[in-house]
C-alpha cells in the first residue's frame, strides 16, 4: 500500500477544523417513544432474552449464520416486527416498524440486539428532550436601560465598542459632541467634550459648537474618529483608561455624514482604510500606510493640545497617508457606508430614489451596481457569506436583496408601522434585527422570512402619540467575530437613553429553527453544492457551501437530521452513499473526506487526505471500497469495510497511476460492467476497468487551437449497461458547455449523438440523471431550468456507416425551477409515482411531480405529503410553453427562407449546436480501446434483435425537424467560427471576479504595436546641446548618458 506524502501531517487538517455537531428531529420518531411504554419494554426484553436462550440451545443449527458479539445473534427484521406487533398490537404499521429497525441497525448487518434498542431509545429521548425544551429568549423582554444624563437632553448619535484595553467599554457620542464612556454594565466611567474652534475667544474657545454625525473605532491605533457638521474629524485616543482628543483633521469640502474603518487583522503593520461619505453624495478614502508609525506625521511639541491638520495640507503626510475622493456617487447625503475587503467593494446608501444603494469597486474600473428603491434607503447591512443585502427606509418594510440582483428583492418583510431606522444581520442564528422610529425592535428569520420576536422598548422618554428623537445610528451589535469572549448583545439608543439586550448564542453555521418543533421555516440558508436521494431511507440529502448537511424526509419535507460544520468551515464539494445506504461519504474543498451515520449524524471515519486540494467525486463500490478523485488528478482508494479506527489511510496503489493531465472534476460508476469514468478540466474522459485499474478507452478532443470545455457531469445509463443486447449502444453521457455527448465504450465508433440541452445560450448542464429504465433523461442547467427528455429510442439504432446524430431527443417537459444554477437533479419513485428532485445554488432544494408540477421546497411551511393523491399546485414560472413558442418561431423562419432538400433519413451530418462554439463530433476522437470491453461470453445477436425488445417508446424522433434546424444552425456557424478566431485565445483565468460572480474585464482585442521612428530633427534641451548629445533613432536612446552629477547640478543652479 502506497500513500502520497505530499503533506507532512495529513491528519493535522482534521485537528484544526471546527468540530461538527448534529441535531436529529425527534418529533418524527416521537411515535416510537409514545408507543413503547415501560410495560412494553419489559415484554421486549423478555422476547430478546427468550430469543437468546433459544439460539444457545440450537447454536449448531445456525452455526454458519451471522453472529454478533459474544457469539449471539440478534433479531432479524421479520422477528423484530413480530415481537413488536405482539407487544404493541397488530395495528402497528409495517412501514414504521421497518424504519425503526433500520435506525436501530447501525452496523447494517440485518440484526438488532436488546442493547441496540436501549441505546436507540435513550438517544431519541435525549434528542427529544433537547429539542422540545424551550430555547432561551432571542432578546431580553426587559432590557437594561440607562439614562445618559451628560447628553443634556440631546440624542445619542451613535455608540462604539472599545475592547482595548480590557475590559470592554462603550463610548456614546451625543449630538452636541459630548462623549460618555460606559462599562459593560452601562455604568458611566468618564465623560469628554470635543474641543471647540481655537479661533474663538474666551470661554467659547473650549466649547464645541457643531453637531456630530458619526463615529467609528480604529483598532490597532486605539482611537475613535468622530465626524461633525463643522466639516472635520476629531480623533480621540482611547488607549488608556482616560480618553483625550489627539488629532483634529479639518477643512473638508463637505460635511462627513457616515464613517467606516477597515484594517487587515492578519497584517497588523499593513495598510488600513478610513472611509466617509459626505452631504453631497461623495466618498472619501484615507489610506493609512504605516500604522506602526502613526496616522499622520507628528511634529515635536510640548503643548498639550490636539494636533491640527488642515485637509489641504494632507500631501505633507504622504509618507503615512494617501487620500482619494470619489465625487457625486449619490444625489443626496450618504447615510451608510460599508467596505467589503475580500472583494474591495464600497457599499453606500442614501435617501435618493435614483441611487438608493450603490456597490462599486474601489478601483472604479467596473460598472457599479445601483439599486433604485422607492423613497430611498435610511439603513442597510450586508453579509458576504449569505450574499445578502438588507435595507430599510421610509417605507416600513424590511427588504432582503441578492447582492447582485438590483431588479427586485428576494423577500419583503412587513410588520413595522413607521420608518425603519437601522437593520443588522445576526449571522450566528441567521436572523435580521430591525428597529423602527416608534422604538419597536423586530427579529426576522432569514430562511422563512417570518418575524420571530417583537419587542417594544419602553424608554422613559417615549410619549404617546409622538415619535421620539433618534440618532443616525441607533444600533450597535457586539457579537463574534468582533469579540469572541463576550456574550453577544446589542445596544439600542433612543434620544438620551441607552438599552442593552442580550442575544442568544448560536453555533457557527447554525440555522434558525433547527430541531425545534413548531418553529419557523427550515431551509439550507446557504448555496447548495450537491444533493442526492436515498431510496432506502426515503430521504433527500443536501450539502451546502457553509459545510452543513441536511437530511430531509421526502414524504413530508421535514428536516430529519442536521450536521453543522461537517468539514469545519470548508465547502462540501461531493457526496455519495455506501452500498447499504445507511452511511454518507462527504468530500470537501480542503481534501478531507468523512463517513457519517445517516441515522444519528455521528462521524464514523475520517479518511486520509491525499492533498489539501478539492475532492470532486467519491463513489462506493459494492464491497465498501471507496474511490475518490479531485484536483490531485489521481484515484485514491479507501477500505471502510469493517474499519474500527476513526482514521482510515489512503491507498494510492492505483495500478495505472496518474493518467489525467488536468484536474478531475467528475466521476461515475457502472457496477454491471465493472468500469468507472472520470472527466477532467481539459475535456478528457477516461473509462477505467476496476479489475485491472487501467484505462479501457480514452475520449478526448483532437483540436488544440481552441480551449476545450471542461467535463461538467458524467452519467452511465445503468439499464443499458446491464442488458447485454444494448451494451454496444451509447451508455455513457457527458456534459460539456451545455452539450450532452453520447459515448459507447465498445466498438470502433464512440460518438453516437450530441445535442445542446439548455434553453438559453452560453449555459452549462451541471445536473444529469435518468430513471431506472433509462426511458427519460433529466438535465438541470446554470439558468435554473429543468428539462426532461425522452431517450427511450435515442441513439439505439447505430451502425458503423451512420455518423453521429445531432438532433434532440423529444423534449417532454421544461420549466424554470430555481433562480440560481442547478447543481443536482435526481429521479425518485415514491408510492409508484415519479418525482424529480432539484438542488440549486440559490439555497433551495425542491420536489416536482413527473408532469413538472411543483410539490414544495424542503423546509417550507406548511409541509406537503407525497401520498396525497390530490394534484400538486404549479405556482412557479413554468416554461413549458417556451418550447412551443420557440418551435413556432423556428418554423416561421424556415418558411420564410428558401426550401432546402428534405430527407427522412438521418444523414449523420453534425453541426456546432453550441453558442460558445464547442465544435462538432468530428473534432472528438478516441484512443483505444486499450483493452477489450468487459462483455460476457454469451453476448450474441445484433443490437435491437428480437431477443431483447427495445425500451418503451413514448414518442418517435422527429427527424425532419432536425434537418430544419440544421439549415438555421449552418448559417450561424460562419459567424461563430469568426468569433472564435478573434476571441478564442482569451485567458479565462484573467476574468476579474466580484464576490461569487465573474465579470469579464479582459480586453477582447488589442491592436498590434507599431514601430515608431524618431525624426532626425529631434529637439534637444540646452543641457543636451552643451553635452553634445544627439539621437536620431529609437535604438540610440539606450546609449545616451542622461544622468547629471553633483557638479553639474551646482552649475545648473548658478
Amino acid at each position: 500500500m502506497g500513500t502520497l506524502r505530499g503533506i507532512s501531517d495529513p491528519w493535522e487538517v482534521y485537528e484544526r477544523e471546527t468540530s461538527s455537531s448534529s441535531s436529529c428531529d425527534a418529533g418524527q420518531n416521537a411515535c416510537a417513544q409514545e408507543e413503547l411504554k415501560l410495560k412494553h419494554l419489559l415484554l421486549l426484553r423478555d422476547a430478546f432474552t427468550r430469543r437468546t436462550t433459544s439460539d444457545r440451545g440450537s447454536r449448531r443449527s445456525w452455526r454458519g449464520a451471522r453472529k454478533k458479539r459474544g457469539g449471539e445473534r440478534g433479531m432479524s427484521l421479520e422477528e423484530f416486527q413480530n415481537a413488536l406487533s405482539a407487544v404493541i398490537g397488530p395495528d402497528s404499521q409495517s412501514g414504521w416498524l421497518e424504519r425503526v429497525f433500520n435506525e436501530i441497525d447501525v452496523s447494517c448487518d440485518g440484526y438488532v440486539e436488546w442493547e441496540d434498542l436501549c441505546s436507540y431509545l435513550l438517544q431519541q429521548c435525549r434528542e427529544r428532550d433537547h429539542t422540545s425544551r424551550p430555547r432561551g429568549a432571542l432578546l431580553d423582554t426587559e432590557p437594561l436601560i440607562k439614562h445618559c444624563s451628560h447628553n443634556k437632553q440631546e440624542p445619542t448619535i451613535c455608540v462604539v465598542a472599545v475592547p482595548h484595553p480590557p475590559p470592554l467599554r462603550y463610548i456614546s457620542v451625543s449630538k452636541g459632541g459630548l462623549l460618555t464612556v460606559w462599562n459593560n454594565r452601562l455604568q458611566v466611567l468618564e465623560t469628554l467634550e470635543l474641543a471647540g474652534d481655537p479661533a474663538e475667544q474666551g470661554v467659547n474657545r473650549r466649547r464645541f459648537r457643531g453637531w456630530t454625525t458619526d463615529a467609528v473605532y480604529l483598532p490597532k491605533v486605539h482611537k475613535v474618529a468622530i465626524a461633525t457638521s463643522s466639516r472635520d474629524l476629531h480623533f480621540v485616543d482611547v488607549s488608556t483608561a482616560s480618553c483625550f482628543e489627539d488629532i483634529h483633521l479639518f477643512g473638508f469640502p463637505n460635511v462627513p455624514t457616515s464613517l467606516c474603518y477597515w484594517h487587515d487583522i492578519k497584517s497588523p503593520g499593513g495598510r488600513s482604510l478610513l472611509l466617509w461619505g459626505d452631504e453631497k453624495g461623495g466618498i472619501h478614502l484615507l489610506w493609512f500606510l504605516q500604522l506602526h508609525n502613526g496616522l499622520f506625521e507628528s511634529p515635536f511639541t510640548e503643548d498639550n493640545v490636539p494636533q491640527r491638520i488642515y485637509m489641504q495640507d494632507i500631501g505633507d503626510h504622504s509618507r503615512l497617508v494617501s487620500y482619494q475622493h470619489i465625487p457625486t456617487v449619490h444625489q443626496e447625503p450618504i447615510n451608510r457606508i460599508i467596505f467589503e475587503p475580500h472583494t474591495d467593494l464600497i457599499m453606500t446608501s442614501s435617501g435618493s430614489d435614483a441611487s438608493s444603494v450603490v456597490i462599486m469597486h474601489v478601483s472604479l474600473r467596473r460598472k457599479p451596481y445601483v439599486w433604485r428603491i422607492n423613497k430611498g434607503v435610511t439603513c442597510f447591512d450586508f453579509s458576504r457569506s449569505l450574499n445578502l443585502l438588507v435595507t430599510g427606509g421610509l417605507d416600513p418594510a424590511v427588504k432582503l436583496w441578492n447582492c447582485f440582483m438590483t431588479a427586485r428583492p428576494v423577500a419583503v418583510l412587513h410588520g413595522h408601522g413607521t420608518t425603519v431606522l437601522d437593520v443588522v444581520i445576526y449571522q450566528p442564528l441567521g436572523q435580521v434585527l430591525s428597529y423602527s422610529k416608534d422604538a419597536e425592535l423586530r427579529v426576522w428569520d432569514i430562511s422563512s422570512n417570518r418575524c420571530l420576536r417583537t419587542v417594544h422598548l419602553q424608554f422613559p422618554c417615549l410619549q404617546p402619540g409622538r415619535a421620539p428623537e433618534h440618532g443616525n445610528f441607533p444600533f450597535l451589535l457586539v457579537a463574534p467575530p468582533f469579540l469572541m469572549q463576550t456574550p453577544p448583545h446589542i445596544l439600542v439608543s433612543c434620544r438620551d437613553y441607552l438599552a442593552r439586550l442580550r442575544l442568544e448564542e448560536g453555533e457557527r453555521g447554525e440555522e434558525q429553527g433547527e430541531g425545534r418543533r413548531g418553529g419557523g421555516r427550515q431551509c439550507h440558508g446557504a448555496p447548495l453544492s450537491c444533493a442526492l436521494y436515498n431510496p432506502t431511507l426515503k430521504q433527500v440529502i443536501a450539502g451546502c457551501d457553509d459545510s452543513s448537511v441536511s437530511v430531509w424526509d421526502v414524504e413530508t419535507g421535514r428536516l430529519r437530521l442536521k450536521i453543522t460544520s461537517a468539514h469545519g468551515e470548508e465547502e462540501i464539494t461531493c457526496m455519495a452513499l455506501d452500498s447499504s445506504h445507511r452511511r454518507l461519504i462527504t468530500g470537501a474543498r480542503n481534501g478531507t473526506i468523512k463517513v457519517w451515520n445517516l441515522l444519528n449524524g455521528l462521524n464514523l471515519h475520517k479518511l486520509e487526505p491525499v492533498t489539501l486540494s478539492e475532492v470532486t467525486g467519491v463513489i462506493c463500490l459494492h464491497d465498501s471500497q471507496l474511490l475518490a478523485v479531485g484536483w490531485s488528478q489521481q484515484v485514491a482508494q479507501y477500505d471502510i469495510k469493517g474499519a474500527k479506527d476513526v482514521f482510515v489511510r489512503a491507498d494510492m496503489s492505483w495500478k495505472s497511476g496518474q493518467q489525467h493531465r488536468a484536474d478531475i472534476l467528475v466521476v461515475d460508476h457502472c457496477p454491471t460492467l465493472g468500469v468507472i469514468a472520470t472527466g477532467s478540466h481539459d475535456g478528457e474522459v477516461i473509462v477505467w476497468t476496476l479489475d485491472t485499474q487501467r484505462p479501457l478507452v480514452r475520449l478526448r478532443r483532437a483540436t488544440h487551437s481552441l480551449t476545450t470545455p471542461p467535463v461538467d457531469a458524467l452519467l452511465f445509463l445503468q439499464r443499458r449497461g446491464g442488458d447485454k443486447h444494448w451494451r454496444s449502444t451509447p451508455i455513457l453521457l457527458s456534459s460539456q458547455a451545455g452539450g450532452i455527448y453520447w459515448w459507447s465504450i465498445t466498438g470502433h465508433t464512440h460518438t453516437h449523438g450530441q445535442f445542446y440541452a439548455p434553453g438559453g445560450e452560453k449555459e452549462c448542464v451541471l445536473g444529469l440523471t435518468s430513471d431506472q429504465e433509462n426511458n427519460i433523461l433529466v438535465t438541470g442547467d446554470t439558468a435554473g431550468c429543468v428539462q426532461v427528455w425522452d431517450i427511450s429510442q435515442y441513439a439505439l439504432c447505430i451502425t458503423q456507416e451512420v455518423r453521429p446524430s445531432s438532433c434532440h431527443p423529444p423534449l417532454l417537459q421544461s420549466w424554470r425551477a430555481h433562480e440560481g444554477a442547478i447543481v443536482s437533479v435526481e429521479v425518485l419513485v415514491y408510492t409508484e409515482r415519479l418525482f424529480f428532485l432539484s438542488g440549486s445554488v440559490d439555497g433551495t432544494s425542491r420536489v416536482w411531480t413527473g408532469e413538472g408540477g411543483y410539490v414544495g421546497s424542503f423546509g417550507q411551511e406548511p409541509q406537503w405529503s407525497l401520498t396525497d393523491p390530490a394534484p400538486h399546485h404549479t405556482s412557479r414560472d413554468r416554461v413549458n410553453n417556451l418550447a412551443e413558442e420557440e418551435k413556432e418561431e423556428r418554423e416561421e423562419k424556415i418558411e420564410s427562407e428558401s426550401d432546402q432538400s428534405q430527407s427522412s433519413e438521418v444523414t449523420g451530418q453534425t453541426s456546432d449546436l453550441f453558442s460558445g462554439g464547442q465544435g462538432s463530433p468530428e473534432e472528438w476522437i478516441y484512443e483505444g480501446p486499450v483493452e477489450e470491453a468487459p462483455t460476457p461470453e454469451n453476448q450474441t445477436g445484433p443490437v435491437g434483435s428480437e431477443e431483447s425488445p427495445a425500451p418503451s417508446h413514448t414518442q418517435n424522433i422527429r427527424v425532419s425537424q432536425c434537418h430544419q434546424l440544421y439549415g438555421g444552425i449552418q448559417r450561424k456557424m460562419a459567424v461563430r467560427r469568426e468569433r472564435r478566431q478573434v476571441f478564442g485565445d482569451i485567458n479565462v483565468n484573467k476574468l476579474f471576479p466580484i464576490g461569487g460572480l465573474c465579470t469579464p474585464f479582459q480586453a477582447l482585442a488589442v491592436q498590434d504595436c507599431q514601430h515608431v521612428f524618431l525624426p532626425e530633427d529631434l529637439p534637444m534641451s540646452p543641457w543636451m546641446q552643451r553635452q553634445t548629445l544627439s539621437c536620431v533613432s529609437e535604438d540610440g536612446l539606450s546609449s545616451l548618458q542622461l544622468s547629471i552629477n553633483s557638479s553639474e547640478q551646482e552649475q545648473e543652479a548658478t
